[in-house]
């Protein structure tokens, strides 16, 4: 079988993890790699991705997490933070970036940036922080496949209170919204989840063909 799908098949959302197994700082790094180098609309990547390591924020995340046990025994708790809007100063920053990084002179790009801000300014806040909540499912998934690949486990997350994930950790001081939370390290063989079988549509049902 393809190795991808054999860790497809590895993979589950853990339900408990083994406290005592720390992810090393080269597989950390790794991953934060494969979550950099995720597609995202236009490649604005509108968001922050933080990473926390610290028990006691943990410990406060915890209840607004609906208590899950995988926020303080996992080896890393990361909150995808998505930007509640688009200024302008980040957009002429993305387009500087593109200009450093190919070589472009920055006026060889005008066409470009101006159908981006036409676009992005036309949206109402609402449809702007939406947008960029959708970007970090895109980021989500690319940590999901490197991590089966490391056979690193992650728990992707939306049972929380982003208000008050927001609150404890300062993001609305920073224009972020914690949009997802996903927990990493090594399932506890007490937990019996792993032993499940992955349960799916069958091919008949999830596929239409045209």
């Amino acid at each position: 079988m393809n190795t991808f799908l054999d860790h497809q098949n590895w993979r589950y959302a853990t339900k408990k993890f083994d406290a005592t197994k720390k992810i090393s700082t080269e597989d950390l790094n790794f991953l934060k790699e494969a979550i950099r180098l995720s597609s995202s609309s236009y490649g604005l990547q509108p968001y922050k991705i933080i990473i926390v390591e610290n028990p006691e924020i943990r410990a406060q995340i915890q209840p607004v997490a609906w208590g899950q046990s995988q926020i303080v025994e996992a080896s890393h708790l990361i909150v995808f933070a998505n930007r509640t809007s688009i200024e302008e100063n980040e957009i002429e920053d993305f387009f500087k970036n593109i200009s450093n990084t190919r070589g472009i002179p920055t006026d060889a790009l005008d066409g470009y940036k101006g159908f981006l801000k036409g676009n992005i300014t036309k949206l109402s806040d609402e449809a702007v922080n939406i947008w960029n909540s959708k970007q970090t499912y895109l980021a989500m998934g690319n940590l999901l496949n490197a991590a089966a690949e490391l056979k690193i486990d992650v728990t992707p997350m939306e049972g929380f209170e982003p208000a008050k994930v927001n609150e404890i950790l300062g993001l609305d001081k920073l224009g972020l919204n914690a949009s997802l939370l996903a927990t990493l390290g090594y399932r506890h063989e007490e937990d019996a989840t792993q032993h499940q079988k992955k349960v799916r549509k069958s091919n008949e049902e999830l596929f239409i063909t045209l």
